[in-house]
């Protein structure tokens, strides 16, 4: 019987579990101290107002780095019926998420800016999926560059970039005759 394949398959596998294990403990060694060092040096020099460092551990080698940059008012609210009284929609700022994945690695995600009460959020946009090894300095700038480009795209929301992300709804058009798919 000829198991050359077979082996060499479960071979593969055992390898993969032991990167499971090795990512794991790089995860604390290594990983989740860089990220908190330098989220916060980076926050430090950029005086990014109401931002914090998160560390979500409650799932044991599930855990999560977040850099939120708070909640704050809109600066709109609804008028709740004719009592004179007023409802604040809040704005969430955005997040920047490194969670732990199953197998050690690492999925890097945004969260854009949404305001609670007007559209949807956007699901989190996942930006990469890393080893422990790979995550350097670099590409946490880089990430923090991903998330600041996103958030500042997101305040300045206009028409005028038809290729630009909404702000967390879609819009509608009006005027069905300018529209793409008039299937009217």
């Amino acid at each position: 019987m000829d198991l050359g394949t077979f082996i060499s398959k479960v071979n593969k596998y055992k390898q993969v579990q032991d990167n499971t294990q090795k990512n794991r403990v790089d995860w604390h060694e290594t990983v989740k101290p860089l990220l908190i060092k330098s989220l916060e040096e980076m926050l430090k020099q950029a005086d990014l107002p109401k931002s914090e460092i998160l560390v979500r551990d409650n799932i044991e080698n599930l855990e999560a780095v977040v850099l939120d940059l708070g909640r704050s008012s809109s600066g709109i609210s609804e008028n709740v019926e004719d009592s004179g009284v007023k409802r604040t929609m809040i704005k969430s700022n955005g997040s920047l998420i490194y969670q732990q994945l199953f197998n050690g690695k690492i999925m890097v995600m945004l969260v854009s800016p949404f305001i609670e009460g007007y559209g949807q959020p956007k699901p989190p946009i996942s930006l990469e999926i890393l080893r422990p090894d790979e995550l350097k300095e670099p590409f946490i700038i880089r990430h923090m560059e991903s998330l600041i480009r996103d958030i500042t795209e997101w305040e300045d929301f206009d028409d005028e970039e038809k290729q630009r992300s909404t702000i967390g709804f879609n819009p509608i058009s009006l005027n069905p005759g300018n529209d793409q798919n008039n299937d009217v």
